[in-house]
């Protein structure tokens, strides 16, 4: 099992092909996402930002946009810089976890296809912070991955707690593994976080989007 950041640097170079033409849902849920950044939205916070594929789309419509984006991955944010060298891009290599947000200072954030790799409570602190963040009437969008029954997501949460155990795996370091939750879960996870009207609004196979006003 790998560590997170040494699995994402070691596929910098084939990453956005292998997302847009491998996984289920990725192509489409990119211009989606764009779509449903609103027109006014002045200021971006991306957690897991990679190479910016989201990015690339949401410039298209907001080519002015101030974004703030975190990933675990030097190498995705200098793939990311050199496709956009003329945004206005706040970098930062680190844990989304650990990195302030601040207090009401974006108009809106998006993840993509990068929290089905943590435990419920990790996501649980992290949307609260994420609505902090937002200014009132702020939008958070998330793509991930969401499996469709309970059964499928206990599965892949005990099977990770096995290996980590084996393995004896420090809980400090994050690895690369899949544990996603179902769509109901990830919505209450949301909710309980104080977001409002978090819905459904896109799905094709495995790959979700949910929208969440504060």
């Amino acid at each position: 099992m790998e560590k997170m950041s040494d699995f994402f640097a070691a596929r910098v170079e084939g990453y956005d092909e292998h997302m847009l033409t491998e996984v289920a849902g990725c192509k489409e849920g990119y211009a989606e996402m764009a779509r449903l950044v609103p027109i006014s939205c002045k200021t971006l916070l991306d957690l897991g930002c990679g190479t910016g594929l989201e990015l690339d789309e949401i410039f298209k419509k907001l080519p002015d946009l101030d974004v703030t984006g975190i990933d675990l991955t030097q190498a995705m944010l200098d793939k990311l810089k050199q496709k956009h060298p003329d945004k206005s891009l706040n970098l930062i290599c680190g844990s989304y976890f650990d990195v302030p947000f601040g207090s009401e200072k974006y108009d809106c954030a998006v993840s993509f296809q990068t929290l089905h790799h943590f435990s419920k409570e990790l996501k649980s602190e992290l949307y609260k912070k994420i609505y902090r963040a937002l200014t009132h009437g702020g939008l958070y969008i998330e793509c991930d991955y969401m499996v469709e029954n309970q059964e499928e997501e206990d599965y892949y949460f005990t099977e990770y707690e096995r290996i980590r155990r084996e393995l004896n795996l420090r809980e400090s370091e994050f690895y690369h593994y899949d544990t996603p939750c179902t769509v109901e879960n990830q919505i209450n996870l949301l909710k309980n976080a104080c977001f409002r009207n978090v819905e459904k609004v896109f799905r094709m196979e495995n790959t979700t989007i949910l929208v969440a006003c504060k």
